[in-house]
């Protein structure tokens, strides 16, 4: 009878090991395969014959298991149970652990396996939950002779290899002595090894050097695969070789964290230390009356920076009141939190603190025009600004709303007027702000409750009189949480906001003393009783010469000196410079222009260092190695019969608007429209095309034209949506032209709206509309005789060299286009 057999027989062996169940299914109950008493973990058995030829394979992952271990292992029950029970039934409990390292447990082959593994002994097998625990008693190294079993359970014959070693030699001695003396030393700096693991030690000796060098390699944290090469070494010197730097390097590593550890212990010692003699201090001197506690020292605070404050009575009566609460109040308590808060938002305000104005108007027109080129008009209407101001004797109560298109220097124009005046400039932006909150605060009963925007202004400034800027007021949001535009009327009105209440601080502030700015883009959203409430200063686009002077004078040296390059290491010719306004940069304002000349200065930058240049020449000639092919063309003005230019305003400047009238066939009459164009421009159309039909003859075009022809009205860049009344007048001309079948005979342009009478209305941006006119050298225009005074209000720069026709009715156009 084999072994199996015997053991499957013997009446004391566990229960599950008499049948064929999966033990998995058995979870409280311990599985003891020690039927003999259990002998010490230290107790090494002997090997030889004791050791079975045939065992079961075990893979482990994190670390081989050597033969001077003793450890406790936790296995998977579902996996591995039919292996231990087969385990359980051998007379001698032993099973082989082979390091497998990374390879995952499902695609196991047994290639993966290593020769050399350990033989251990399983002592106290239990299974609880999914997992098997048992202590393994490392027995001896084995070598893989033949797989009987490559599935699980995996069975192996195994042979137990000599490991050679002459322990009396000088240099195996040696060996093992600086093991020792090794472990001895990582004994005190790490606090893993405790006195258990001394006692275990001193079990070894030199004359028994294996098992020694097996310990001291299962102590050490080196990776697996290095442990593997260690417990695969057969010849003991060989391996002692290995395993002693191993060891130095954990003696290092302890050392180095126990380095650390001290650094941290000493200064936290030293931390606690100085925090037990501050309480102490802070008692000694509380005893002998010469110190005050965290509560005193805030009233005492607050009091001294109401010092030279020109404070209101009624602002005065709520602080002193908010100081008694103080004064009483536990320091943890919540509300003292919440009330020093208060008090300190109060207290920072600078209260009758004002900057001095310097109301001199030479000095203004200096700043402004060292900081502008252009912007003539509107540098003289912040002067005439200053000049009232010096009558009254100061600017404040005054709201200013600059308008332009982007990058015409709003912001700093507003930079400029706070320069000017000498006073403090606060700028914060009210673009998609949806919580009027962030105007007039929050209410102190929320947690984390904050003024508003202004009173932060006024604590930031330190003055009550600042210039504060409120840019694109024009991009104002509304939510549920409230309309900010609402908000800023009480703000904005001179009338009101020598009261405004703030909902944080709940006293009355005067910001009349405040000379608001405000930027927009457009006024059409911009709600009607704000707008009331501010005075407005448009900016319109730049021309060609004054972006050449803005680009000479501002952009190219600013952009030179950020990047701390030298001037004459960068030549970029007047030429180039106009170029690059003409072809890269043609919206209205300079900020697309000051991009192109940063693209310029970079890859300037590049042929200075990689090519090893003393300087780079930029001129028209090689000006698209740096920039590409323009982005515009000269605009090509359109001709024939059926086109006429219009003059367009959009949110980027003024721009020429070629609208195309031609006669599809005769076969029916009809009017069609293409372009994009909103309902105003469509219903301006259909005005037009009414207003011919009905004076054909007065303005010498035949009488019938229209009854058989199908006319379609065209206005190119149909991608562009586009929209207004200002187009009806050459609309007009457009079908008239086609209808006398006469061409405008030379380059002109117009804009107006037209009535189903023949009125010329006036329309809006008669600056951006010469701008453009002039880009296209279009000389010649045609304006409503009502915008005859916008006209006459422009820089003489531009009416330079213009030929301006003004129109009452449709009948004064037809007689300048056609004569």
């Amino acid at each position: 009878m084999s072994d199996d057999q015997d053991r499957r027989h013997d009446p004391d062996a566990p229960e599950w090991l008499h049948d064929d169940r999966d033990p998995s299914h058995d979870e409280d109950e311990a599985l003891d395969l020690d039927d003999a008493p259990d002998q010490p973990h230290h107790a090494m058995v002997p090997a030889g014959d004791t050791l079975p030829e045939r065992i079961y394979l075990l893979p482990i992952h994190n670390r081989p298991f050597f033969p001077a271990q003793v450890q406790p292992l936790v296995i998977n029950r579902e996996r591995w149970a039919e292996t231990m029970r087969r385990v359980g039934k051998t007379p001698h409990h032993t099973v082989g652990l082979a390091f497998v390292g990374e390879a995952a447990v499902e695609g196991l082959a047994h290639d993966d396996f290593p020769e050399i593994g350990t033989a251990v002994k399983v002592h106290k097998l239990q299974g609880e939950d999914s997992q098997i625990q048992f202590i393994a008693q490392g027995l001896k190294r084995f070598r893989i002779q033949r797989w009987i079993s490559r599935e699980p359970p995996y069975l192996v014959e195994v042979s137990y290899p000599r490991e050679p070693v002459d322990a009396e030699a000088d240099e195996a001695r040696a060996y093992a002595m600086s093991l020792i003396n090794g472990i001895k030393e990582l004994l005190p700096i790490n606090p893993l090894y405790g006195e258990e693991l001394k006692h275990y030690l001193n079990r070894f000796s030199p004359h028994e050097p294996g098992p020694l060098t097996d310990f001291a390699a299962a102590i050490t944290s080196a990776k697996g695969h290095e442990l593997q090469d260690v417990l695969a070494t057969l010849p003991v010197l060989s391996r002692m070789q290995k395993v002693l730097p191993l060891l130095r390097k954990e003696i290092e590593v302890a050392q180095l964290q126990s380095e650390i550890s001290d650094q941290v212990n000493a200064q936290m010692q030293e931390r606690q230390r100085e925090f037990f003699l501050r309480e102490q201090l802070k008692v000694i001197q509380r005893e002998l009356g010469i110190s005050k506690d965290d509560r005193e020292n805030d009233v005492d605070t607050f009091r001294d920076r109401l010092e030279g404050l020109v404070v209101p009575p009624r602002v005065l009566t709520r602080i002193e009141e908010e100081l008694d609460k103080l004064s009483v109040l536990e320091t943890g308590s919540p509300e003292y939190g919440t009330t020093r808060n208060y008090l300190d938002w109060l207290t920072s305000l600078p209260w009758g603190v004002r900057s001095q104005d310097q109301l001199d108007l030479a000095h203004a027109r200096q700043v402004l025009d060292r900081d502008h080129d252009g912007l003539a008009d509107v540098k003289e209407r912040i002067i005439e600004f200053l000049a009232e101001g010096t009558f009254k004797g100061d600017v404040g109560g005054s709201i200013l709303l600059l308008v332009g298109p982007p990058g015409v220097g709003k912001t700093s124009v507003g930079r400029s007027i706070a320069e000017a005046l000498g006073r403090e400039f606060y700028r914060f932006s009210v673009g998609g702000m949806r919580d009027e909150a962030e105007i007039k605060g929050h209410r102190r009963t929320y947690i984390g409750a904050m003024p508003g925007k202004l009173v932060q202004a006024l604590k930031e400034v330190e003055v009550e009189n600042p210039v504060i800027m409120l840019d694109e007021i024009d991009k104002l949001g509304q939510s549920f949480q409230g309309d900010p535009a609402s908000a800023l009327l009480e703000v904005l009105d001179p009338e009101q906001n020598v009261d405004f209440l703030d909902h944080y601080l709940d006293v009355r502030l005067d910001l009349s003393k405040v000379l608001f700015v405000c930027t927009a883009n457009t006024l059409d959203s911009i709600p009607g009783p704000l707008l009331d409430r501010m005075e407005q200063i448009r900016l319109s686009g730049y021309i060609a010469e004054e972006k050449l002077a803005i680009a000479r004078n501002h952009l190219w040296p600013k952009l030179l000196k950020r990047d701390n390059i030298p001037k004459k290491r960068i030549n970029l010719t007047e030429a180039a410079l106009r170029q690059v306004i003409e072809g890269y940069a043609r919206e209205a304002g300079v900020r697309q222009l000051e991009k192109q000349l940063h693209r310029i200065v970079r890859k300037a930058a590049v042929r200075l260092l990689e090519h090893d240049q003393q300087s780079v020449k930029v001129s028209v000639k090689n000006l698209e190695q740096f920039l590409g092919a323009p982005i515009f063309r000269k605009e090509q003005v359109l001709e024939g019969e059926g086109v006429v230019t219009g003059l367009a305003w959009t949110a980027m400047g003024g721009a020429t608007l070629p609208i195309e009238a031609g006669k599809v066939h005769s076969l029916t009459r009809g009017f069609k429209l293409t372009g994009k164009l909103g309902e105003v421009m469509q219903e301006s159309a259909n005005i037009a095309y009414s207003y011919v039909l009905g004076h054909l003859a007065e303005y010498g075009a035949d009488a019938d034209f229209f009854d058989s022809a199908f006319v379609h009205l065209h206005v190119p860049e149909g991608a562009t949506p586009k929209d207004g009344p200002s187009a009806g007048v050459t609309m007009t001309t457009a079908l008239l032209s086609l209808a006398r079948h006469q061409a405008v005979d030379r380059p002109m342009a117009m804009t107006g709206e037209l009535t189903l009478t023949g009125h010329v209305l006036p329309v809006g941006g008669i600056r951006e509309k010469v701008i453009a006119a002039r880009r296209s050298d279009i000389f010649e225009v045609i304006l409503p005789d009502a915008n005859r005074r916008d006209y006459d209000e422009l820089p003489d720069h531009l009416r330079e060299g213009m030929t301006v026709h003004f129109a009452k009715r449709y009948r004064d156009v037809a007689r300048v286009v056609f004569g």
